[in-house]
């Protein structure tokens, strides 16, 4: 541990701290070196060593050492006015992060990938001294889209959420930053235009991001009518009160799952899509940005992983050979500002994601990186595909094509095929009856296939019929 905190250090360069040397308790090492920096000495040591060497601080590399031999130390640095700090348990590394300058894992490291680097000054024209809306403010995305945004001093930022501890604990945070910009922390739901126009009335926000969204993707496919409420219907109300009061732009963010999708979450975010891109045509400009995983988002597979590693495994992976793109949610909220900045209206931007990792190989890495041998400290377990879940993501539907815009990152999707007014309507009105009536989910599956072709969807996804009746849901769709 002591050897990894030096090539962290080492790493960080001289703006973190500068290493003297070891002490270590067996005085056998006395002399010898570790990346070129010697052990000085023993813990008996400590007076003479830093009044010679006029040390400062004092870290301490063993998370396991022994209490009264930690508090013998803290006694003697107290009388030497040591600043000393502890490399934090395994637990804490992996699920805290970072305690001061000293760090366990940080994932983005496996990736071999550069974080991007904007030239954000066109964003902070289209958001200072503005009303900027998240919905899923409490989320992953929204409250990293809250963090981004109030760097650049909008006006207020009405941060909308259902759940209120998240909300509560993202509006706390923003608080701290002693910004300029009024924070407006809403309980909302996009399910219901009641609860969303009374935000809009109140606060006539003049961008949206619309991050809120249901995407647990095995939890959807029990519950197809949920989903399609929340992230269908609810997309189109917050879009609809956007073109109402006058939203100058409004980004959606949305999934590579909704690339021919294999599950009920990914072919309801691109019907969403679909009716994004056919509110243009007025004032407000709406786009949409697709990306897939990032990392160590609520229900992702990093946190996952970093738990069962925490409590000494196993780490389960669906398959041998499940692979997904992977970006970091500052990376990936970077690009969103940027993507939203350069929207003329209509566009379904595309996020560069790299390449695409073998997810059991991102499960060795991190038990490597916790000091752990694979399949011998920590198994690995393959426990097989969940409902709705593919092998390989795509960005691209096929037919789609691509087109460059100033910035590497960030390309445009052309032929996206938004819905027509009739068939946007007709959908809606469906989807609508569906829910009011609490019909059968088979009847919800059928729906979604319809309007998007390209899905796989099972038929059995959702809760079974109880009966051999059709209900009345089922019976307008088969008129229709």
């Amino acid at each position: 541990m002591a050897e990894r905190l030096l090539r962290e250090i080492n790493a960080a360069g001289s703006r973190c701290m500068s290493v003297i040397g070891f002490i270590d308790s067996d005085h056998h090492h006395r002399g010898m070196k570790i990346h070129g920096v010697p052990i000085l000495g023993d813990p008996g040591d400590l007076d003479q060593l830093v009044a010679f060497y006029q040390i400062h601080e004092l870290l301490i590399a063993d998370p396991e050492i022994d209490p009264l031999i930690l508090d013998w130390i803290i006694d003697k640095s107290v009388k030497l006015k040591l600043v000393v700090k502890l490399v934090p348990s395994l637990d804490e590394r992996l699920n805290r992060g970072a305690l001061a300058q000293l760090r366990a894992i940080r994932v983005e490291d496996l990736l071999n990938r550069e974080p991007v680097c904007l030239n954000m000054e066109m964003v902070r024209r289209e958001i200072e001294g503005r009303c900027v809306m998240i919905t899923g403010a409490g989320g992953s995305i929204g409250s990293e889209i809250a963090r981004q945004v109030i760097r650049f001093n909008p006006r207020e930022l009405i941060l909308v959420d259902n759940a209120e501890t998240p909300l509560y604990r993202i509006d706390l945070e923003l608080r701290d930053l002693d910004a300029v910009t009024m924070i407006r922390p809403c309980i909302g739901d996009v399910r219901s235009t009641r609860s969303l126009e009374r935000i809009f009335k109140r606060f006539g926000p003049n961008m949206v991001y619309h991050a809120a969204a249901y995407k647990h993707v095995p939890m959807m496919e029990m519950a197809p009518l949920d989903a399609v409420n929340n992230n269908v219907m609810g997309t189109y109300k917050l879009a609809s009160l956007a073109c109402k009061y006058e939203v100058a732009k409004f980004v959606m963010i949305s999934t590579d799952k909704a690339v021919r999708p294999t599950s009920v979450m990914g072919t309801t975010k691109r019907i969403a899509e679909m009716i994004v891109q056919s509110l243009g045509g007025g004032y407000t400009k709406f786009a949409v940005v697709r990306f897939g995983n990032v990392l160590g988002s609520n229900g992702s597979v990093v946190p996952l992983f970093e738990q069962q590693i925490a409590a000494g495994g196993p780490v389960t992976v669906t398959h041998p050979e499940v692979m997904r793109y992977f970006m970091t949610i500052p990376e990936a909220v970077t690009l969103v500002l940027q993507a939203g900045a350069i929207c003329n209206g209509g566009e379904l931007f595309l996020l560069d994601m790299g390449k695409p990792v073998r997810v059991v190989d991102l499960a060795r890495k991190m038990i490597q990186l916790s000091g752990f041998i694979p399949d011998k400290n920590i198994k690995i377990e393959f426990v097989g595909l969940r409902p709705g879940e593919k092998l390989y993501e795509e960005l691209l539907i096929e037919g789609e094509g691509v087109v460059d815009t100033a910035y590497d990152k960030i390309k445009i999707c052309t032929n996206s095929c938004p819905l027509s007014d009739d068939e946007l309507y007709g959908a809606l009105e469906k989807f609508r009856i569906l829910i009011e009536s609490s019909a059968e989910q088979r009847s919800c599956i059928a729906l979604l296939k319809s309007l998007v072709p390209a899905s796989s969807l099972d038929e059995e996804s959702g809760s079974e019929r109880p009966s051999g009746k059709v209900s009345t849901a089922e019976q307008f769709l088969l008129q229709e």
